[in-house]
């Protein structure tokens, strides 16, 4: 299958541990993607998440199609307070998958964020899908950063 690797760092002012328990945490998931709307059937083992995750698309502004997608996410604090990861694989209908990795390394008073996609598809969808994990990358930050803002 085509594959490619997107890859985003970004600086927060926030340690840490509040990046990793905010990414570590299903639900939040809801709101940091503009594509996320709905997560349930949450099952926990250990530091492994198993969750359903329903994305929806628009297109023409009128068309609606909720992508319903199965999530792993492994959240691995070994190095906290100083680093941590976050990783899983998405597994969408379409035969699309994409293995994600968030490390989190403290940076001055806050972290250094790096969001790493690799995203296979069928053959055919890799542009698109490309574009639209690397928007959903780019929105992610914008509102990882503002959620866990410092007042100032």
């Amino acid at each position: 299958m085509p594959s490619t690797e997107l890859k985003h760092t970004f600086r927060i002012a926030a340690p840490p541990e509040e990046v990793f328990a905010h990414l570590a945490e299903p639900l939040h998931y809801v709101g940091l993607s503009p594509l996320l709307v709905a997560v349930r059937d949450v099952r926990r083992s250990g530091g492994t998440v198993n969750y359903t995750a329903v994305e929806r698309f628009r297109f023409l502004g009128v068309l609606r199609h909720d992508n319903i997608i199965d999530v792993t996410l492994i959240a691995v604090p070994d190095g906290l307070p100083h680093s941590a990861e976050i990783s899983g694989e998405v597994r969408s209908p379409g035969r699309v998958r994409m293995s994600y990795r968030f490390a989190i390394d403290r940076h001055e008073a806050g972290s250094v964020v790096t969001d790493t996609l690799h995203l296979r598809t069928p053959p055919g969808l890799l542009r698109f899908a490309a574009s639209q994990a690397g928007a959903v990358q780019q929105a992610r930050a914008r509102a990882l950063t503002a959620r866990l803002a410092r007042p100032v």
